[in-house]
């Protein structure tokens, strides 16, 4: 079967042309980067960037100019690759998985990526020369040599790139971007890729929160009897567990997850703990520029940023215990995202297994054309290709909104209501996970059914599921009510790549892209997933906690549950990383998509290793306004072999990996991990601080030894050897504020295997304790609308003047409104312990904010305390305003005492006179007991929006060490509407 195998591959190997093979082979033979920029750049003659203006910039939503001096950190200016270099490219990733090349898995680092494919060094510091003469500050130069990040004013952006900053409100939040495409001066243009960074449109989490108690996820509830769907089910019913008992757990190798928002190690901890699994903390990695670690991200109105981000780090190493796990993510900054998560986990080469929960709708990244210049597609593409040559292999969801995918974004209706597929699953540098589901007319679904779930016992059965449970295609439109089905179709964008044949369900008239390539449970109610997680935008009506009490709130008895494709590639990773275990896959496979579809095409490997879904389907069910008229039938059926809704369909994890072709027996690696601690987290400017770096064995007394990899911030990476007992100390100061990162790689040796870790330091600006500040709204006058439910965002500038520096701390009240708006929720870009708005100035010039303000009261108001992480209420509730639930019943406190209280008035009316006194007064408490009950919203748990109104609301701005440095109050107009 081997000999197949190989051969099948070797006929999906694209031909290629002469250039490619003289590209091919002077490459080979050591060329470097060629220079590219023979002129001078200025910007007396420009060139506009096709396709980079943004698709929601439209002038339905446009609401003026971005403040002048609202500055926007992490600008990147991507290149493009020659003729040449993109033949060159070509060449190699088809030897790299050719098993009869020299070069097959021979991966590159990223600094042999950038003297193949990157730029000159001489071309990089033209470029760095003219953005420094339109004031840029330069931020990093990519380690792969291929992009420049940067920092500046909208203004200045304004200015070097021919365009206008401006305001966009959408579905009643606010966001920014260019109004027009961009250009670049005419001797830059034939290099530029794109222009990025410069909005604040960031990909979505397909993930699927639970929000009442009809999702039925599955393990054997002791309360109720319902069955969810906890790690070991999922070892079970995708035959996991064989490979456990020949001790593959996924050790030597590493699992990258990325998001937009910080973490709590606590729920990582406290899912494993429930699980039964060993508590193992990942190791977590900020992207340098995108600001300061912050929960939720920088739109803590949206919420599920941190939920996405528990459960691809939960569910990825529950399926791999024995990996590395890492997380790679953003800051507050609003223009970063979790795509620049991704790019940087490439360019810095974490982990040898990548997966993305987060993605758009093809049409909402580029309007639906390919070219140069696209904002984020041809960014991300050409980062993809880079992970194939280094070994990386990627993942991501398909999407949660079934054959529509573009529903949501904004877009018109007919975009709206068209079949679409969602990026970056669609890339043909991904292994795109779409979703299945148990049928809820299939008998498994009945907990009451001991072929396939243990029984109901006196407590909770942790693991259930006894077998594998037949799957269909996810589709539960009907029944959510909303857009909830596993996504696929056709790209609209790629060609369908060479390996992409074969398999039954393909077919050669369809000359483009098709997504998924596999598909896992995903379901929120047949049956969902148990997670743990502190964000409470996850949280059902009356939840207090996560896992607090095993997988349980101890409070009410709540679990915390979601669905969703975001599952599907933190799982799938998981089992990879059992089969690079198992099959000696030390460094990686890269793309896995030829060999799926190779497996896939031998009808014995087919039968044994997949699961074939032929049931069900993602057409467009949810009704109006989500569908067009014939939704019914907009979206692909689940047929026997390939179909675009479950593509190859689910696997068998063993019979898998047993059919996986070995890439020269196991690795015998010891695994290791990296740490880092820092002396001082938090620093001042321009003060030395000392870091300690130690590469430590998981098994054994052998200490490791070789070299380390530092880079600060991106800079130009350091090389240095460990000293005997496995530790390096280096130390450096920083010159600017804000978050630092320091990134170590070990490259590993005879011995042991490679590994990361990093550690970020909050460097503080000294109080200069002279000068002044001045604070205004910007733009000003500044009349902020905002819809009641929905959010909004207001600019704030702080000026320094006389020599000022240090961190401003800023409040917001709306005075004799207080106790009106007490439901109104505020949150600044970066926000202290206290609640408090931080700005740090660190030179002349104006530096400016964001104040979020959330008119949506569910948001805000959870016992007296902020609903959502780094949102804060303007005047918090009174303790104990929130009535508790019996976590039995489900009927909060004040109400069950009051019904108590109420039927032993009876009893005792019905007794002696002299209890009949007695009687009364317990009827009373009883009544005042139901009324705190029906006030507290026993009867109706969402608490009320602030009214609607014109509100004057105040800003005060002050230095956070000298209180006598302060600026005049400012103040803008709120003005609340009612919901529609």
């Amino acid at each position: 079967m081997k000999t197949k195998i190989v051969g099948a591959r070797q006929r999906l190997l694209p031909a290629c042309g002469l250039l490619a093979v003289c590209a091919w082979a002077a490459a080979w033979a050591g060329a470097q980067a060629p220079v590219r920029i023979a002129a001078e750049i200025n910007s007396a003659e420009h060139t506009t960037l096709k396709n980079s203006l943004h698709p929601m910039a439209q002038a339905q939503f446009d609401a003026g100019r971005l403040a002048a001096e609202t500055r926007l950190g992490g600008i990147t200016l991507t290149f493009n690759r020659t003729a040449a270099q993109e033949a060159d490219l070509q060449a190699l990733m088809a030897a790299q998985q050719n098993p009869v090349s020299a070069h097959y898995h021979q991966w590159l680092t990223p600094e042999q990526f950038a003297a193949r494919f990157g730029m000159a060094d001489a071309d990089l510091a033209k470029v760095e020369s003219w953005l420094e003469q339109q004031g840029f500050s330069i931020d990093r130069v990519a380690r792969s040599k291929n992009a420049i990040h940067f920092s500046g004013t909208a203004r200045q952006v304004e200015r070097a790139f021919a365009t206008e900053m401006h305001i966009y409100k959408i579905n009643g939040t606010q966001h920014f971007a260019p109004s027009t495409a961009l250009s670049v001066p005419a001797a830059l243009a034939p290099a530029v890729l794109s222009v990025t960074n410069l909005d604040d449109f960031r990909p979505r989490a397909h993930v699927i929160l639970s929000k009442d108690s009809r999702a039925k996820p599955r393990f054997t509830s002791s309360q109720s009897g319902n069955v969810y769907f906890a790690p070991g089910d999922i070892a079970t019913v995708y035959d996991v567990k064989p490979l456990y008992n020949a001790s593959v757990t996924g050790t030597g190798q590493s699992i990258t997850l990325v998001g937009q928002s910080a973490i709590q190690v606590s729920d990582i901890e406290a899912f494993q703990s429930a699980a039964g699994l060993t508590v193992k903390d990942p190791a977590q990695f900020l992207v340098p520029d995108s600001g300061t670690a912050t929960i939720n991200g920088v739109n803590p109105q949206q919420g599920g940023d941190e939920a996405e981000s528990d459960i691809d780090l939960e569910w990825s190493g529950a399926l791999a215990p024995g990996a590395t796990i890492n997380f790679v993510y953003t800051g507050n900054n609003p223009n970063y995202g979790a795509f620049d998560a991704l790019q940087y986990a490439i360019d810095e080469k974490i982990g040898t297994i990548l997966s993305s929960s987060y993605g758009e709708c093809e049409a909402a990244l580029s309007g639906g054309t390919m070219g140069s210049g696209a904002p984020i597609e041809t960014t991300l593409e050409a980062a993809l290709e880079q992970a194939t040559t280094q070994g990386q292999t990627v993942m991501a969801a398909a999407g949660d909104e079934g054959s529509t995918d573009c529903y949501g974004n904004g877009l018109s209706t007919t975009v709206a209501q068209s079949a679409a597929v969602d990026y970056p699953a669609s890339s043909a540098y991904v292994t795109g996970m779409g979703g299945t589901e148990i049928s809820s007319a299939n008998a498994a679904y009945d907990e009451s059914d001991t072929a396939y779930w243990a029984a109901q016992s006196s407590s909770d059965v942790i693991s259930s599921a006894l077998q594998y449970i037949p799957e269909v295609a996810w589709n539960d439109d009907a029944y959510e009510g909303d857009l909830s089905a596993g996504g696929g179709g056709t790209s609209a964008l790629f060609q369908k790549p060479s390996w992409q044949t074969g398999v039954a369900g393909l077919s050669s008239s369809v000359t483009m892209r098709e997504v998924p390539d596999l598909a896992l449970y995903a379901s929120l109610s047949f049956p969902g997933f148990l997670y743990c997680s502190s964000d409470t935008s996850a949280w059902q009506g009356q939840q207090q906690s996560s896992c607090t009490a095993g997988f349980r709130d101890s409070g009410s008895g709540l679990l915390t549950v979601a669905g969703g494709t975001s599952f599907d590639g933190p799982i799938f990773s998981g089992i990879l990383a059992l089969i690079n275990q198992k099959q000696g896959y030390s460094s990686g496979q890269g793309l896995i998509n030829p060999m799926l579809y190779t497996l896939a095409a031998d009808s014995s490997v087919y039968g044994s290793a997949f699961h074939d879904i032929t049931s069900g389907n993602n057409y467009c069910d949810a009704g109006s306004p989500y569908c067009p008229g014939n939704g019914g039938s907009l979206g692909f059926a689940a047929t026997a072999g390939y179909d675009q809704v479950t593509g190859l369909g689910s696997v068998d994890a063993a019979n898998l990996a047993a059919a996986w072709p070995a890439s020269g027996g196991p690795s015998t690696a010891i695994d290791t991990t990296t740490t880092i601690s820092a002396s001082s987290s938090a620093p001042n400017v321009g003060v030395s601080d000392t870091f300690t770096i130690t590469v430590a064995p998981a098994t054994g007394t052998v200490t490791p030894t070789g070299t380390i990899t530092l880079t600060v911030d991106s800079n130009a990476p350091i090389t240095e050897t460990l000293g005997s007992n496995g530790t390096y100390v280096y130390a450096t100061s920083f010159s600017t504020a804000g978050s630092h990162t320091i990134l170590a790689s070990y490259a590993g040796d005879a011995t042991f295997a490679g590994s990361s870790g990093s550690v970020t330091v909050n460097v503080a600006v000294v109080s200069s304790g002279t000068g002044t500040i001045a604070l205004t709204p910007a733009p000003s006058p500044s009349t902020l609308t905002v819809a009641q439910g929905s959010a909004g965002t207001e600019m704030l500038s702080v000026t320094p003047a006389g020599g000022y520096t240090g961190t401003v701390e800023l409040n917001v009240d709306a005075g004799s409104n207080d106790t009106a708006l007490q439901n109104l929720c505020v949150a600044f870009t970066n926000m202290n312990s206290a609640g408090l708005g931080t700005l740090p100035i660190t030179g002349a010039g104006a530096q400016t904010t964001q104040l979020i303000l959330d008119a949506n009261a569910a948001d805000c108001v959870s016992n007296g305390a902020a609903r959502k992480p780094g949102m804060q209420p303007l005047r918090r509730m009174h303790a104990g305003a929130t009535a508790k639930a019996d976590p039995k019943s489900g009927v909060p406190v004040p109400l069950t005492a009051a019904l108590a209280g109420l039927l032993l008035a009876g009893m005792l009316g019905r007794g002696s006179r002299k209890l009949r006194g007695l009687a009364g007064l317990v009827l009373l408490a009883a009544i005042g007991l139901a009324t705190t009950a029906c006030s507290s919203g026993v009867f109706n748990n969402t608490p009320t929006n602030p009214p609607a109104g014109t509100y004057t609301m105040t800003v005060t701005a002050q230095d956070s060490a000298n209180a006598n440095i302060a600026a005049t109050p400012a103040t803008f107009t709120l003005v609340i509407t009612a919901a529609k």
